[in-house]
């Protein structure tokens, strides 16, 4: 039995038959649906089982609804607000870790309240080194104090002082405070500060607030503030 043709309904015979979109058609009624241009196997296009020509395929495109001017708007605004968001983000979790958050005004007041308190302690001990404890490193000054205490057990002739003079100067001894070894390196950011390595070990320290010290590195000589929590008494 003949099969019926997929536009005029009527009987395809063997000869004009035309197998195509799953229906069969007469040569001439294989045509395009919508200027009827008699298409064949190699220029037709299929939709919904449909012939079409090139010029007449309907097109589907989806995203044509998000170029229209107030999509275009939403998505600016939301991309803005995206940005936004993110640097909110960025500046409540900034410093969480390891980083140290610096630019709080809360955080830049204690900050400048612990330099000031640094700066006093510092310009303390230098007042007393300088009046007390730098007097007997002087070889061209002794001090007559020095020579009187030890004149009743020691005869020798002028050198720079020895440990015992500079004690009986009334100058502080240099372990007389705490002793700290160093757990980490750590390089000094300001010129009140003092820069050690790993293992050195840290004499007269006098405890500024919970965060700084100040004391003298034994190895190198040098003496200033340094992070408490760099270092473990001993």
């Amino acid at each position: 039995m003949n099969p019926l043709c997929g536009r005029c309904n009527l009987v395809v015979y063997p000869t004009e038959k035309v197998n195509c979109l799953d229906k069969y058609w007469h040569k001439g009624c294989f045509s395009c649906e919508v200027c009827k241009m008699t298409l064949n196997m190699k220029n037709y296009k299929g939709f919904e089982k449909r012939p079409y020509c090139n010029a007449h395929y309907p097109k589907t495109n989806f995203t044509c609804v998000a170029d229209t001017p107030e999509n275009l708007r939403l998505k600016q605004q939301s991309k803005m607000q995206s940005q936004v968001l993110y640097r909110e983000d960025f500046e409540k979790n900034k410093g969480k870790g390891f980083s140290v958050v610096a630019d709080t005004p809360e955080l830049q007041r204690i900050k400048k309240t612990q330099d000031q308190i640094s700066n006093i302690k510092y310009h303390e001990e230098f007042e007393k080194r300088k009046m007390g404890g730098e007097a007997p490193h002087q070889p061209s000054s002794p001090s007559p104090a020095a020579y009187q205490s030890s004149a009743g057990s020691q005869n020798y002739n002028y050198e720079p002082a020895p440990e015992p003079v500079r004690q009986a100067a009334g100058g502080p001894p240099p372990s007389a405070g705490k002793r700290y070894r160093a757990v980490y390196d750590y390089s000094a950011a300001d010129e009140d500060e003092v820069s050690f390595m790993d293992g050195d070990v840290i004499v007269d320290v006098q405890q500024i607030d919970e965060g700084w010290m100040y004391g003298r590195v034994e190895r190198t000589g040098q003496q200033g503030m340094l992070p408490a929590n760099y270092v473990e008494a001993i």
